[in-house]
């Protein structure tokens, strides 16, 4: 039968495995570090997988394939429930390190310290190339975009940029990507307040400026935002 089901390019797909969690059928595996429609028959042609996929490699096409199959999907669902240890029903398969998460932060979390330092990183993932384009932590989030090497050139990283923020965070000269796309896409589609732009002096961290820049632009949106450059020393420069 002809009916609309997922399409995954392997070119543009980065094994982040999101997409895999997201699909509640199983219809999709990592196979060989990649997604892959292993089941077209499990695939019900909703596209759970579509907004969790960070790099626009899952899109619909309409094509001959195998009605979805529920009855099938439900018996494969109780199939493995059954003797699944404990940790495993955590996730599904893919990438761990990419399940998206929230973190609530107070003042019981700093009182539990007694003084010590503390984390205020308030979302999982945090890495730009992993962190879906739409998430409700960036719903009236206060956005840091971080270049990596800032976490560890300034010392009060946590506690004066960070702390009350959602921080993604990237190497353009790492990467070797355009981040200025899924930066756009972040801020069009969620209710981000404001907009601070964390860098390097060095001149390849011009690059993740230019695309936070490119990125407010492109969105159409008019928001507070602000660049702050750290040298290598660890101090900011005006």
């Amino acid at each position: 039968m002809i009916r609309r089901i997922i399409h995954i390019d392997e070119e543009k797909c980065s094994g982040c495995g999101l997409c895999a969690e997201a699909c509640h059928e199983g219809a999709i595996e990592m196979v060989n570090g990649k997604a892959k429609l292993v089941r077209e028959n499990f695939c019900d042609g909703f596209g759970d997988c579509l907004p969790n996929c960070p790099t626009g490699a899952i899109t619909f096409e309409e094509r001959e394939a195998p009605a979805y199959d529920e009855a099938a999907v439900k018996a494969e669902k109780e199939k493995k429930a059954v003797g699944r240890p404990m940790s495993e029903h955590a996730h599904r398969d893919g990438c761990l390190g990419s399940s998206v998460m929230r973190f609530e932060r107070g003042e019981e979390q700093e009182a539990a310290f007694a003084g010590k330092p503390v984390s205020h990183l308030n979302q999982w993932p945090c890495q730009i190339k992993l962190v879906p384009a739409k998430a409700p932590f960036f719903n009236g989030a206060k956005l840091l975009i971080a270049a990596d090497c800032t976490a560890y050139a300034y010392a009060g990283f946590h506690e004066d940029f960070m702390k009350g923020k959602i921080t993604i965070i990237g190497c353009p000269k790492l990467d070797a990507i355009d981040y200025s796309e899924k930066l756009t896409e972040i801020i069009r589609e969620n209710d981000v307040k404001s907009v601070t732009i964390l860098r390097m002096e060095v001149p390849c961290c011009g690059g993740l400026q230019y695309a936070a820049e490119k990125a407010l632009k492109d969105s159409g949106k008019f928001l507070p935002w602000q660049v702050v450059t750290i040298s290598r020393d660890g101090r900011i420069l005006d």
